[in-house]
Formats: C-alpha cells, sequence, structure tokens
C-alpha cells in the first residue's frame, strides 16, 4: 500500500499538497516486481511510472536483438515521452532486482498537472531531454547483422535474401561486381564459387550456407527444448501466430513449426488496410512481427527453417525434417496455402530470376526505375502494385477478368486509381516469358483485340490464387478434393467422424486434431478471421484436453 512519505520520495511529486500525495496513494498502482518482470513492455500503454526501491533496465529491440538503453533509479521517473507524445511505449522497464514501482495512469497524471502545473513543466523538460536521446540513436548508422555478396540471379541468393527480409534481419546486399564492394568488404573479394557469400555482425565467415544453419548462427530457433508438448501449431501465419498467443497466454506448453520464416502469406503483404485496431493499415511483417514478439514474450517455442515429414496419429508422434521426433497432446494445422503456379511458355527457368510467386517485398528495391508486371486481380495484387509503385517506372496489372469491382476492396481500386504509374490491363493474360540468364521480356495476349504484343519487363509477380499442399497429413485427416481439411460439420456429412460425441468447430477427422486458417475449408480467407480461428482452436483444444486426452 502506497504511503504519502512513499510518493513524497519522488522529486518530481515533493511539492505537491499532501492532500493530493494522500489522492495518488489511494489511487495510483504499487507493483511489486521480481527480477526479470517487466513495469511495462515495448509498445506498453501511456502511464507514468516512478521507481521507489530497486532497479529498472531500459530494453529495446533492435533488429531482433534486444539492447539496453539505460537504467532507471529509485526516485527516477519514466512514462513522459509516452504521455508528451500520446504513443506507446518505445522500450520495455524490466527490474534488474526486487523492485517496487509506482504507476500513475494517464487521466490521474493530467489531473495532477490541472492541480500542480510545476509537475508538467518538469515532465516537459525531461521528455525533451530524453526525445534527444531517443534522436541520437536515431542518427547512428544502423549495423546491418548480415552482409552479403550474390548476384541477384543466383537462386541461392535469393532464397536467403527473402529469408532475411521474411525474418526481419538486417542485411547488406552487393553483387560482386558492385563498386563499393571493396570498401564493404574487408579482406580479399568472395569469388563466383564462394556467392553467395555472407559475413555476420560477429565476424562469421559463410559461404553459400544452409538456411538453417544459418538461422542457428543468427540465434533464430530451430530445434524444440522439450520432448513433449500440450499442443504443436504447423505454421506460423496469422492463424498460428493467434494460436501460440493464446495457447502459451493459457498455460499450455506450445511449440510452433515454421517452414520458413512467422507471417505467412500476410507477411509479405505490404499494406493490410482493413485489420481491426490499426487506421492506418499495418504491414503484413509489421504484423507478424509483433504477433511473434507477443507469442515469445507468453512462453511459446517457435521454430523456423523446420517441416513436418510425417505425422503418427495413433501415436500422438509428429517427426520433423532433421529426425527429431515431438510427442503432442493436441495438433493444431495452420499451413495455409501457397501460391497458385502458371504453366506458361518459359515461366519456370526464370522463377526467382525475375518471376516471383507472391510480393517478394524484398525485391521491390531491385525493381528501382524499371518496368514490372503483375497478374492478378485479388487485394494481394492490388497491395502489392501499391508497394511496387514507390518503386517502378510503371506497374501493370495484367488481368484476365473485365473488372477490378469483382475481385478487388473498393479502397484499394481507389488508392490505384490516384497512382499515375499504375496501369490496368484488362481482359489480357501474359503468354510467354524470354531472357537469357533472367527474365527480360514478356508477351501479353490482349483477349479483346485478339492481338499479342511484347514487353520489356523487370520483374513479374504472379497472385493467381492459391492451393493447400496437404497432400503429406496422413489418411486420418480427412480432406476434400482440393486438400482443404475438413473440420466440425464437413467432417460428420463426409462420414469421417467416430467419435461419440460432436466434433469441436475447428476439429479435425482425427479427434484432438485441429485446423485454422486458409488450410481449413471454409469460404472467409481473411487476416482477421484467422486470427479469430487461431484463437478458437485453443478454446477447443483446452476442452479435448480436459474431456477427451488420454
Amino acid at each position: 500500500m502506497l504511503t504519502i512519505d512513499d510518493i513524497r520520495a519522488v522529486p518530481l511529486f515533493s511539492t505537491l499538497p499532501d492532500s493530493e500525495l494522500d489522492h495518488l496513494a489511494q489511487t495510483a498502482a504499487d507493483l511489486h516486481l521480481g527480477a526479470g518482470e517487466f513495469a511495462v513492455h515495448e509498445g506498453g500503454e501511456r502511464a507514468l511510472y516512478a521507481v521507489l526501491t530497486g532497479k529498472l533496465e531500459v530494453v529495446k529491440m533492435f533488429d531482433g536483438v534486444e539492447r539496453t538503453l539505460g537504467w532507471r533509479l529509485p526516485g527516477t521517473i519514466f512514462g513522459e515521452v509516452p504521455l508528451a507524445l500520446s504513443s506507446p511505449f518505445p522500450g520495455g522497464y524490466r527490474a534488474a532486482e526486487p523492485s517496487r514501482v509506482m504507476r500513475v495512469d494517464a487521466q490521474r497524471y493530467y489531473a495532477v498537472t490541472a492541480v500542480s502545473p510545476e509537475v508538467a513543466t518538469k515532465m516537459g523538460a525531461l521528455a525533451r531531454e530524453r526525445l534527444g536521446g531517443l534522436q541520437g540513436l536515431a542518427a547512428e548508422p544502423p549495423k546491418p547483422r548480415v552482409t552479403m555478396v550474390g548476384s541477384r540471379w543466383d537462386d541461392a541468393c535469393t532464397g536467403l535474401r527473402q529469408f532475411l527480409a521474411r525474418n526481419q534481419i538486417s542485411y547488406d546486399w552487393m553483387t560482386p561486381d558492385a563498386p563499393e564492394l571493396t570498401a564493404r568488404w574487408p579482406g580479399s573479394r568472395p569469388t563466383e564459387k564462394d556467392c553467395p557469400a555472407l559475413r555476420l555482425v560477429d565476424g562469421t565467415l559463410l559461404s553459400r550456407p544452409a538456411t538453417r544453419e544459418l538461422a542457428e548462427l543468427l540465434g533464430l530457433q530451430t530445434k524444440p527444448r522439450f520432448a513433449g508438448y500440450d499442443t504443436m501449431i504447423i505454421g506460423a501465419g496469422p492463424a498460428g501466430l493467434a494460436a501460440a498467443v493464446y495457447g502459451a497466454s493459457e498455460g499450455l506448453s506450445t511449440v510452433v513449426v515454421e517452414r520458413e520464416a512467422p507471417g505467412g502469406q500476410a507477411g509479405t503483404s505490404s499494406r493490410i488496410e482493413n485489420y481491426l485496431g490499426f487506421p492506418s493499415g499495418v504491414s503484413g511483417d509489421e504484423l507478424a512481427s509483433r504477433a511473434l514478439h507477443q507469442a515469445k514474450r507468453l512462453g511459446a517455442e517457435i521454430l523456423v527453417t523446420r517441416s513436418v515429414a510425417r505425422i503418427d496419429v495413433e501415436s500422438r508422434c509428429v517427426h520433423l525434417d532433421g529426425g527429431d521426433v515431438i510427442q503432442v497432446r493436441t495438433l493444431i494445422l495452420a499451413t495455409g496455402v501457397t501460391w497458385r503456379r502458371l504453366a506458361i511458355d518459359g515461366f519456370d527457368r526464370f522463377i526467382g530470376k525475375g518471376i516471383y510467386y507472391g510480393a517478394a517485398r524484398s525485391e521491390a528495391s531491385a525493381t528501382h526505375g524499371l518496368d514490372v508486371h503483375l497478374i492478378g486481380g485479388g487485394n494481394s495484387a492490388g497491395q502489392a502494385a501499391l508497394h511496387f509503385a514507390n518503386h517502378a517506372r510503371v506497374v501493370t496489372l495484367v488481368i484476365r477478368g473485365d473488372s477490378l469491382e469483382k475481385s478487388m476492396s473498393r479502397y484499394l481500386i481507389e488508392q490505384l486509381a490516384g497512382k499515375p504509374n499504375v496501369v490496368v490491363k484488362l481482359r489480357s493474360e501474359v503468354v510467354a516469358a524470354y531472357g537469357d540468364i533472367h527474365l527480360t521480356s514478356i508477351d501479353i495476349a490482349d483477349r479483346e483485340s485478339e492481338t499479342v504484343s511484347r514487353h520489356e519487363c523487370g520483374g513479374l509477380f504472379v497472385f493467381i490464387g492459391a492451393d493447400a499442399e496437404t497432400e503429406w497429413l496422413p489418411a486420418e485427416i480427412a480432406c476434400d478434393k482440393r486438400g482443404y481439411v475438413l473440420t466440425g460439420d464437413d467432417v460428420v456429412k463426409a462420414g469421417r467422424w467416430s467419435c461419440s460425441r460432436d466434433p469441436y468447430l475447428l476439429e479435425s477427422s482425427v479427434p484432438g486434431v485441429f485446423a485454422c486458417g486458409d488450410v481449413r475449408l471454409s469460404p472467409v480467407k481473411r487476416v482477421a478471421s484467422a486470427v479469430g480461428e487461431g484463437s478458437m482452436a485453443i478454446a477447443f483444444a483446452h476442452k479435448y484436453l480436459q474431456h477427451d486426452a488420454r
């Protein structure tokens, strides 16, 4: 319980009248923190905090690595910057030893400043000082965690760049003939056979590393810590990350297996405009990053560069590539879908060499000043077109249909119309691709005029829909003819349910195995619905563990 003397010991409040000190003692929160506990996390709700006893460390994540920015000792305050800017906390405050902290919510703080304007004056001065410190941090030249040398048209280089970008690892990439290579790559130049060559921030040199090797050297988790878990989630898209957050927060030992990077298809979206709670929109990788940090903070394990080799339904054992076997009590399938491929002359040999399935945001800067083409008329294609329009000379959307309105949201159509370098070709399709070592041009057929024209092309990005890849699932898990996992009533209608109770809404034909997100048979394919289903899957997993688990 806070006392007047506790609060008066904080210099900021020392001149307040006893009546106001007493009011604060009755309304402020009295936080008792053990070593390692947070008073507030990065991104937390604005409020004013004062350290009464102990010591707090100020930490912030930079490029996936935690950095200590400073310390707060008894008598000092924090929260002045969020209050001054009406913004979330730019960093987290963690107890370095057992500590006691006072928390004054924003509304109560403004009531104090109304009575004692000198408090607001002191807070303003402190906020300016600490904003100056933050500006100093922002002015520091960023040091990439990876420096890479490799050809843009090398499949291995493209794969590593996409892996780093998707996992939000900062990297500096140069081609072998880049004039700045000598200055930015100490020592002898990498030879062609060495490329892609990588130098890590600690000086480690790598030549054509496997993705998993690189992940482990960068501190990403690739191996499970335990032999068994309450729940395993396969796939780390929005549905899988939501399940991880809710599973870990509700006390289930939770592990997520992801073959590439968290975020799924949504993670490649340049801007999601209609996700609840983000009035200015949010990029897919930012949404994935927030969810990933949240899941990890709550205790979920996220394994990257791992895929499932097979599932033994009877023993509830999941076999990963590489030989790891994990015992699970419940299983949640959140594998999403993969982009549908086009069967067009010349396409296969240019994949990764100018032709990409999906947004490939890491390729956007490489298209600067070029003419690029996108195939597809859905929201994903619209978002990508807006993103590439900031780099490319001209962005052309090639669409088989006669109207964007049939497949794209109105807000995207309006934004595309406002971009002078975005062109929409209706009733058209790409019929051929040309080039030597990489894509240089494409043929586009105009189905209305029945003509074919050739166009220079600095990059072709394909968004023609997606399919579920579930051939690897055991036969016991029922799917429809297109590979989507049946759940709930659909399992019963298919005659694949043998348990005495009814299946839960998201439960597959195998009790205790659930499906959520795009991999589940459902007419709704949205980020928001995937997140909702991920959280619901955990609720049903809880029910199963309480009543059905052996």
